[in-house]
């Protein structure tokens, strides 16, 4: 989501040099090719319920068929994920179908509330991954923390596990850092759990908050990235076993009018291999419609595991490193606010298929944006 966020300045961090430097050894950089898109119509709805904010997105390969949350707060419907099935022959797009739609359930079996009426039993889905060897799903909630005259909500983000037909299973037990307090400490407000992805043998999860906690710095500016945390969780355990500090790139325009709302933060994440994801940092500054999508190849493995870091700031430690494989300003066409990722079906000559979705907010002035991508490894 990039709404409700709000901007702030960064401060100067202090760290050895060699954690600004890019770690990652000089391999060769896999590339992505844009081969196909589609749009889904803002008025499209299906079996009843208005299709738009799809946050989050995963294809199971056996049965061809894709996951897409929605990150409706139960505002327009029910808080819920469909199942699609995506039609691309020799890797074009022909169309989009949608199977099912299944309602998300809480620990009591019943569906989340609606924001505007009832905040405190309110979801806010992110993101969602699907796990071939439980049949099952795991998806991310990011909480609330609104604190103004009127009223005080504070809901703590959440990693669920759900059955296929929505019902609660349990829940990742989060680390202190990432609960929600009043004083300025801890997640940010529309700024926590976003990015979800399993390793290939679906024994680790993968976690991102958006932007930096409140202790971690400020957040990005135009000038200096923030500094979020990675988080990486035993998936049978459902425990926190690592964290790694994250360098955001700065915000990618100046807003219009100046000192605007404006937002630089990492808006998903994909498990590429072995100590390596893929990490979409989304850019939006109010004046211009188009969001600054870019595409970094992230590495863990020189990482310092600050898990038990109460802070960021003052402190010496290896961030993951980065290495830019995609600048969606590049591609030549309006890009939205890319919030999904997944690997697709292989294509024709062998190389993986990268889908990424859009979250248009439920707005008339925003897209849904299905992309599909050729990886071109070396």
């Amino acid at each position: 989501m990039r709404k409700l966020i709000f901007l702030a300045v960064f401060p100067a961090f202090l760290f050895s040099c060699s954690n600004l430097k890019q770690t990652a050894e000089n391999k060769a950089t896999p590339r992505l090719k844009l081969i196909s898109s589609i749009e889904i119509p803002f008025d499209k709805t299906f079996e009843g319920t208005k299709v738009g904010g799809l946050s989050g997105i995963d294809y199971d390969a056996k049965k061809d068929l894709y996951y897409l949350i929605c990150d409706d707060r139960s505002v327009f419907d029910d808080s819920r994920f469909y199942t699609a099935k995506i039609n691309l022959p020799q890797g074009k797009i022909k169309s989009i179908d949608f199977q099912n739609v299944t309602y998300l359930k809480d620990e009591a079996g019943k569906n989340y509330g609606n924001w505007n009426t009832t905040p405190t039993t309110a979801c806010d889905p992110e993101d969602m991954r699907y796990n071939p060897k439980t049949n099952s799903l795991v998806w991310s909630s990011e909480g609330a923390r609104v604190i103004n005259a009127d009223k005080e909500i504070l809901q703590n983000p959440s990693l669920n596990f759900i059955d296929l037909k929505g019902n609660f299973l349990g829940k990742a037990k989060l680390p202190k850092n990432l609960e929600i307090q009043k004083e300025e400490k801890g997640p940010r407000n529309n700024g926590t759990l976003e990015g979800i992805s399993f390793d290939f043998k679906y024994k680790t999860i993968y976690t991102n908050i958006e932007e930096p906690l409140f202790e971690d710095g400020d957040q990005a500016n135009t000038s200096k990235g923030g500094l979020i945390r990675l988080y990486q969780f035993n998936t049978k355990t459902k425990k926190n076993t690592a964290q790694f500090g994250y360098q955001l790139e700065p915000i990618a325009l100046e807003p219009n009018p100046k000192g605007a709302f404006a937002v630089n933060g990492v808006s998903a994440i994909q498990y590429f291999g072995k100590n390596q994801l893929l990490v979409v940092e989304r850019s939006y500054s109010t004046g211009t419609q188009a969001c600054t999508v870019k595409v970094f190849l992230c590495d863990l493995k020189k990482a310092t595991n600050v898990k038990n870091y109460a802070s960021l700031k003052n402190e010496n430690f290896e961030l993951a490193s980065k290495k830019l494989i995609l600048n969606m300003d590049d591609l030549g066409i309006f890009i939205d606010n890319i919030e999904g990722l997944t690997f697709g079906p292989n294509l024709a000559n062998g190389n993986p298929s990268i889908i990424f979705v859009s979250d248009n907010n439920f707005s008339d002035k925003q897209k849904t944006q299905i992309l599909v991508f050729e990886l071109m490894k070396y």
